[in-house]
């Protein structure tokens, strides 16, 4: 006697059906229905596989991802589901599983009111037709989720889930900002000093020795439902908060979104979009800063970001970060010498004893340390060398490609979190309100991780181009032997990161810690 898998699932659409006759899509109709059938065909019921309120397109269901596990152990040899959408709305999965791996495994899947049956080779042009529509659904509720969101943003309504440090949301009209005073204060406070020659790290330092709390914390404490992780330091102004709020426009009274977008309803993917494909609408709500001040700021933030002019800052831009915090090194100039420090350094005593060393050390302690193992790895064999190399880049492309596929997993449960909420909202499960301060968490989290896996791409692809090259490292040796100075071109080439200690009280050595690209 053949085993047959029962695979149920019940969407958010089925829920809360009108209409009596709509019964059917309920798990326990699905559960009866499909029973009785394998019951005719004189099947064994293995297991019943049952996921509540996931849609089609969520790969994450529980019990589909049980079921496709023990597909490919080969537990069963028969996939029963009610219709085909019920197993998957998205065509990719159907080729993939239904049409390729199931064949594969020995698995034959059955759906019995649209007549999908692997066994019968005649209907394959209806399965891929049903994935096919399937899918439009899925592109369809894209769109029209983008349409609405697109709609309120045109119209100058704010769609966050909160409102921007220094305004509240208005309880009497959806989509528009009042003045949250409390807050306003600082926002001007910030604005001032900065105008009057303060710099961002100064300002963040202000604040914290009079204990104001930062925007993260401020929401916390006025009851604002605003997850995010909690570190020994949230609660403190940092250089970079500063620095956004000395750039957004929405404290002059316009209203700025959009700033990222969706690649497609098919990557789940979100990437930063040109300036000029932004959603700006003027006087939307009132101001918190006026025009001359904002023109004042603007100016001074020009005249800040100029670059000097011997370009030697620049030797270790974006390649030293603080042992302590993480945070990359940002750079400073005192009396014709460069510095490199920590952009915590200074906000609290508390937050982190801040790296700081000058770049000439730096350059003398990179220098050393590549002249020494140049000496001490051209005195080894280059056969055995080469060999522990390739197989440590493998290593390392294996270990990336896992937190990449970890992260990109993650991402998907967020996006389909996102669905989900909106589909409640469009039932009236959710109220507006609610869905757009739960869905602005869901976003946010989504966001960050797409520029997480966008920097593990860019590692992996770094780690491909060197397995492709080879052992290189002999060359590259030779070459940088004996130099005296170093420039931009050679620490791109020699140096993955610096980790940048502080000097201990009573030694002039700084800790350094070097990763090489070889």
């Amino acid at each position: 006697m053949k085993k047959a898998a029962i695979y149920c699932r019940l969407s958010e659409e089925d829920k809360n059906k009108l209409c009596a006759t709509d019964d059917s899509g309920s798990i326990q109709n699905q559960k009866a229905m499909l029973v009785q059938y394998a019951e005719e065909q004189g099947w064994e019921v293995y297991q019943i596989y049952s996921d509540d309120d996931y849609t089609g397109a969520d790969r994450r269901r529980p019990q589909f991802k049980r079921l496709l596990k023990d597909a490919e152990q080969h537990k069963f040899d028969i996939i029963l589901c009610k219709t085909q959408s019920r197993f998957t709305r998205e065509l990719e999965l159907v080729e993939k599983y239904i049409h390729g791996l199931f064949p594969i495994w020995g698995i034959r899947f059955v759906s019995i009111v649209d007549n999908a049956d692997t066994d019968n080779k005649g209907n394959k042009k209806s399965r891929q037709i049903n994935g096919l529509v399937n899918e439009w659904y899925l592109e369809d509720m894209s769109d029209n989720i983008r349409s609405v969101l697109t709609n309120r943003r045109v119209n100058g309504l704010h769609i966050g889930a909160f409102a921007l440090y220094g305004y509240r949301k208005d309880p009497d009209r959806k989509g528009h900002l009042l003045i949250d005073e409390e807050a306003a204060a600082v926002v001007r406070e910030v604005f001032n000093l900065f105008a009057q020659g303060y710099g961002k790290t100064s300002i963040a330092r202000i604040l914290n020795t009079r204990g104001i709390p930062n925007p993260t914390e401020y929401k916390r404490q006025h009851g604002l439902r605003y997850k995010q992780a909690v570190s020994k330091n949230s609660t403190l102004w940092k250089y970079f908060a500063i620095a956004d709020m000395l750039e957004n426009e929405i404290y002059i009274g316009n209203m700025v979104q959009g700033k990222y977008g969706s690649v497609s309803y098919k990557t789940k993917q979100c990437k930063p979009r040109p300036k000029d494909q932004w959603y700006v609408v003027r006087g939307t709500h009132e101001p918190i800063i006026d025009q001359e001040l904002w023109d004042k700021v603007c100016r001074r933030r020009a005249e800040r970001s100029r670059p000097f002019s011997d370009g030697k800052i620049g030797i270790f831009a974006r390649k030293a970060r603080c042992a302590y915090c993480g945070y990359t090194l940002r750079s400073s100039k005192t009396q014709d010498r460069h510095y490199l420090q920590c952009p915590n350094r200074h906000i609290s005593v508390e937050a982190c004893p801040g790296a700081f060393i000058a770049v000439s050390h730096l350059e003398e302690a990179v220098l050393e340390e590549l002249n020494r193992m140049a000496q001490e790895f051209l005195d080894k064999d280059e056969a055995a060398e080469s060999v522990a190399f390739c197989k440590d880049l493998q290593k390392q492309k294996k270990c990336l490609q896992k937190e990449i596929n970890t992260y990109r997993q993650k991402q998907e449960e967020y996006t389909t979190g996102i669905r989900n909420l909106y589909l409640d909202k469009v039932k009236g499960l959710l109220t507006e309100q609610d869905y757009l301060a739960m869905s602005k968490d869901f976003a946010g989290e989504r966001d960050r991780l797409e520029h997480v896996i966008e920097d593990g791409e860019k590692q992996m692809r770094e780690l491909e181009e060197r397995i492709a090259i080879g052992d290189n490292r002999r060359a590259l040796v030779e070459k940088y032997m004996n130099i005296e100075h170093l420039n931009r071109e050679m620490v791109d080439t020699l140096i993955d990161y610096v980790v940048v200690g502080r000097r201990a009280k009573g030694t002039k050595t700084v800790p350094v810690e070097i990763h090489w690209n070889f």
